[in-house]
């Protein structure tokens, strides 16, 4: 199907802000008390958003000793994905939201989404179809309690509508998202439909955050926001089966996850240090088990029961100047079960720079550069020798080396609703495995908000 780059140049003539999926950032301008209440009043209760992303993906043939079950193909290769989505939103009562993101999805990641821990595309999910289909990834409330401060001003965009709040407040999500709309994110490093592609660039790539086969939960999660700092806390659930399509509503298998923000200024340029913990109670099979079992053949499906899975991740952004950015995100888990949601690394180190085009007149360009180090614990190095399979990896054997990634990508503002961009990513060990590549991988995506 290519239905969605028409949709795209058809949209975008229209005149609507940039997307924040949860644009608990976005507070800009300081206002009057005394005229608050008159402005609030004379805003609309709505807001109406949408985008439309069309990414394309290619690898040239690249050397492999040997193929397994869940490698990259070794063969040229080309995929697309592409993606429809609506963010309505709509004020209840005073303080609180109910917003809904219906959304169509179509196409493919790579080899079916496998070969590679950190996998090259965040637009691509573990579930593929070559027709359209509907899904309804987010529906949740937003409620807002103010405290003491100065009143700020929020803009109306994508899961946000216009009004404004305390500077200083708790704000409670209860309903269906993504964990990572509210824990992890990096201004740099977070949106595959504008920034960085690859996943262990987008998120932390040892977080293994509560999430059916498309990247989203239920739950619930709280957020204390004060002058230099915030506290998050979550609890959701996970899937049913590791890396299922269903969730685990009876809330048996969940994950508590705890984010530490503080906010800080570096020769008054702003910057932000953010620490995490994540803990998962959930039915999983552990490495050693697996080969006690069946050295020849290990299956952690078959030595499942409930385990904790438990880790860690700092996340740093740093304005240097208005139109540089440098970022960098370190996670460790546990390593010792299989992964329940997200992908195959038990470490992860990234670090990267982002850059507007004010240089070269291009004020609405971006460019960015990060280098990523993904790394498996001793437990799963034994498991994966020894011809297990993962989420997204497992090739029969394993010659083992750290899995090391470049991304590159430009972001180009045709005008303040289309943008088209160019990415590349070199591949050093894909899934950790010696025995093939390297693997350069090309990208192109054309990304309109209507």
């Amino acid at each position: 199907m290519r239905f969605i780059p028409l949709i795209l140049i058809a949209l975008s003539g229209l005149s609507v802000p940039s997307e924040k999926v949860f644009a608990s950032e976005s507070k800009t301008i300081l206002l009057d008390t005394q005229a608050t209440e008159e402005q609030s009043a004379a805003l609309s209760p709505w807001s109406i958003h949408g985008q439309s992303t069309f990414a394309l993906q290619w690898h040239p043939a690249f050397q492999a000793a040997y193929t397994g079950p869940n490698s990259l193909s070794k063969n040229a290769d080309h995929e697309e994905t592409t993606d429809v989505t609506l963010y309505i939103g709509r004020k209840l009562w005073s303080g609180a939201e109910f917003y809904i993101n219906p959304e169509y999805d179509q196409g493919f990641g790579l080899n079916n989404t496998l070969g590679l821990a950190g996998f090259s595309s965040g637009e691509a999910y573990k579930i593929g179809n070559k027709s359209p289909y509907f899904r309804l990834p987010r529906a949740f409330i937003r409620q807002t309690i103010d405290l003491e401060g100065s009143r700020v001003e929020l803009d109306d965009q994508a899961n946000q509508v216009a009004g404004n709040a305390s500077s200083n407040n708790i704000v409670i999500t209860i309903g269906k998202f993504s964990v990572v709309d509210i824990f992890d994110t990096n201004k740099y490093a977070h949106d595959p439909r504008v920034d960085f592609l690859n996943w262990s660039a987008v998120d932390a790539g040892a977080f293994d955050y509560a999430a059916d086969a498309w990247g989203f939960s239920a739950g619930a999660a709280v957020e204390w926001n004060q002058d230099w700092w915030t506290l998050r806390s979550g609890l959701f659930s996970l899937s049913s089966v590791p890396n299922s399509t269903n969730l685990d509503l009876s809330f048996q298998q969940y994950q508590l996850v705890e984010e530490m923000e503080e906010r800080h200024k570096l020769n008054g340029s702003d910057g932000k240090l953010k620490a995490l913990v994540f803990l998962n109670k959930a039915n999983l099979g552990t490495y050693q088990d697996a080969l006690a079992l069946d050295p020849n053949n290990p299956d952690t499906g078959l030595v499942r029961s409930f385990k904790n899975h438990y880790g860690v991740a700092l996340n740093f952004e740093q304005e240097i100047t208005p139109m540089l950015g440098i970022f960098a995100k370190f996670s460790w888990n546990d390593g010792l079960v299989e992964a329940e949601e997200f992908t195959e690394i038990n470490q992860s180190f990234a670090v990267g720079l982002s850059m507007k085009g004010n240089a070269w007149k291009r004020h609405q360009d971006n460019f960015g550069i990060i280098e990523i180090v993904n790394s498996l614990s001793n437990d799963a190095k034994q498991y994966f020798r020894a011809g297990g399979m993962g989420i997204l990896i497992g090739d029969g054997q394993l010659n083992y080396g750290n899995e090391t990634i470049t991304e590159i990508y430009y972001n180009l503002a045709l005008n303040k609703n289309l943008n088209i961009s160019a990415d590349y990513q070199y591949v050093l060990n894909p899934a950790y495995n010696k025995d093939r590549g390297p693997v350069h991988l090309i990208g192109f995506r054309v990304r309109a908000n209507f």
